[in-house]
């Protein structure tokens, strides 16, 4: 077996934008003003912006919920301060000489919050859990890539045959179905982090309050109040404690942008990262405010099995009349770019350029191809009208204005009435998963920069394709994109992959996210991350 070395693993998992919790301004504090900072208390008030859905990493699907638990637990890589990606729970990961094979060694200092050592074994059954189809896991397709995942998830195997599996305490083995040279990556995904055996056999409901979470991160629950605030503490047994800056992180549930900023604005919160899109313009100029961009596109998803969106001429017709240009100039006004694909800028191709580059605008913005498109897919359907659509958002100010904008596009594009239907967080997330809509906002975001990631998402074996549209062609694509070694055929084949999926539309990409976000001047080492939520752990209050 040989020994990846850590140089290459940050070569290998991601290139990734990262910048300084300080943004545009000026350089780190100097070093008298550090040394004040030591009598500061190592507190930072941010917006959650919502309950989050859950904290049990199996069970989680949203960036809420997400940007908690990536302060909760720990997997078997992590990223450090600067972004680079190092072992975390593992101290040593080695690979066979065929690629199929990864050995992972658990650090002896790791240790569960409660106190309990964490093992090899609370990984294998944790995964293990993640493909036990009576979890009903939200990303057990994530698993597939191990010998035996599959059959097991879907009922076709037994746990026995799975490829995961414990020598000792200390030694997890994992057996993949080929070589896979980016499972590190996939390894970073939030379905592999550890939950304790113990603590969630003992208590169906051990995530749901402060007191029956037991996490093996730089940070304990010490408190919850549901739809109010969560506080986090920093944990005393994590492994790395003494790297982590900041004790106590509390999680305001403000879902309105604009109170949230004008909260941030007089000082209760230390810092946002959703700012009301009317508050753009006059904060560019403020030393608190960053712009970076992130590896996301901001979609929305049609149910394919609802009669009204059923056809795909009718839903390019949708496309076709979204005016992307206007929306991320005059209603977002943040860094976004027009999607004309799905895939993210930021992953580079083989030949140097980045994917999106590489490929040709799938639509455009055409009133005159929409209003075709429409009367041939209502003439399809035996409609002379198309029946009544509704689209659903997660309240929040920017979805709104999106929606709107959309509802008013369709209707003067068109002559298409849409409805528009708004729910809280919580109970959007459910909507969603129960596939409880014909069209819904959405987005996706990933956590490594490989085409992949996104568009392995409608493959009719992801557990995160919500759209009922499932295509052969398009699976086939993508089965064959994981085993190809070549990688100028591989995106090759994701481009192939791309456009028969934007043919038949399952869902309409708006446009390519960036991240807007106000940090106080009291606080430095926020960092940013095109593909990550803002990480507290090494963050530094510099003032009171």
């Amino acid at each position: 077996m040989r020994k990846q070395l850590l140089t290459l693993l940050a070569v290998i998992l991601l290139i990734s934008t990262v910048l300084a919790g300080c943004g545009n301004k000026k350089e780190e504090a100097s070093s008298s003003k550090s040394e004040k900072a030591e009598d500061v208390n190592q507190e930072l008030t941010t917006n959650l912006g919502g309950e989050p859905y859950t904290l049990d990493p199996a069970l989680a699907s949203d960036t809420t919920s997400f940007w908690v638990i990536e302060h909760l637990y720990e997997g078997l890589y992590t990223r450090d301060k600067d972004g680079k990606v190092v072992e975390g729970a593992a101290s040593k990961i080695e690979v066979s000489d065929d690629g199929k094979t990864y050995t992972f060694t658990i650090r002896d200092d790791a240790k569960w919050s409660n106190g309990d050592p964490l093992t090899a074994k609370d990984f294998e059954y944790s995964w293990k859990r993640v493909l036990n189809p009576e979890t009903a896991a939200y990303d057990p397709s994530t698993f597939y890539y191990i010998k035996g995942a599959e059959a097991y998830n879907t009922g076709k195997g037994s746990v026995e045959d799975v490829g995961i599996s414990t020598t000792d305490d200390q030694t997890l083995v994992v057996e993949l179905n080929s070589p896979l040279s980016y499972f590190p990556k996939i390894v970073l995904e939030h379905a592999y982090l550890p939950v304790n055996k113990n603590v969630v056999e003992g208590n169906k409901d051990w995530a749901a309050e402060s007191d029956g979470i037991v996490t093996n991160g730089a940070y304990t629950v010490s408190s919850w109040k549901h739809n109010e605030e969560l506080i986090l503490q920093k944990s005393d047994s994590f492994w790395n404690a003494e790297k982590i800056t900041l004790n106590k992180i509390n999680f305001k549930m403000i879902e309105d942008t604009t109170t949230a900023y004008q909260m941030y604005k007089s000082g209760e919160l230390d810092f946002i990262r959703n700012l009301p899109l009317d508050s753009l313009e006059q904060e560019k100029s403020s030393k608190e405010y960053v712009n970076f961009p992130s590896f996301s596109v901001y979609t929305f998803s049609f149910n394919v099995n609802e009669n009204s969106v059923s056809n795909s001429k009718i839903r390019k017709a949708f496309s076709y009349a979204i005016d992307r240009e206007a929306i991320t100039e005059n209603i977002t006004k943040g860094g976004e770019a027009p999607a004309y694909g799905y895939v993210p800028f930021g992953a580079e191709a083989p030949s140097g350029s980045d994917f999106r580059e590489e490929a040709p605008k799938y639509y455009s913005f055409d009133p005159k191809e929409a209003k075709k498109l429409l009367a041939e897919g209502l003439k399809e359907e035996g409609w002379k009208e198309l029946p009544e659509v509704t689209i659903k958002y997660n309240t929040a100010d920017n979805h709104k204005k999106i929606a709107e904008a959309v509802q008013e596009m369709i209707k003067e594009n068109l002559g298409v009435e849409i409805k528009l239907e708004n729910q809280e967080w919580k109970t959007y997330i459910d909507t969603f998963k129960q596939k409880n809509f014909q069209i819904a906002r959405m987005g996706w975001g990933g956590n490594f920069l490989d085409p992949v990631g996104s568009l392995d998402l409608y493959t009719s074996k992801n557990s995160g394709n919500f759209t009922n549209w499932s295509s052969k062609k398009y699976d086939e694509l993508i089965s064959q994109s994981v085993i190809e070694q070549d990688a100028e055929k591989r995106f090759k084949i994701l481009h192939e992959a791309e456009s028969v999926l934007l043919e038949e539309m399952p869902i309409i990409p708006v446009l390519f996210s960036a991240q807007n976000v106000l940090i106080s001047e009291k606080v430095e080492g926020i960092r940013l991350d095109a593909l990550a939520d803002p990480d507290l752990r090494f963050a530094k209050r510099v003032a009171e």
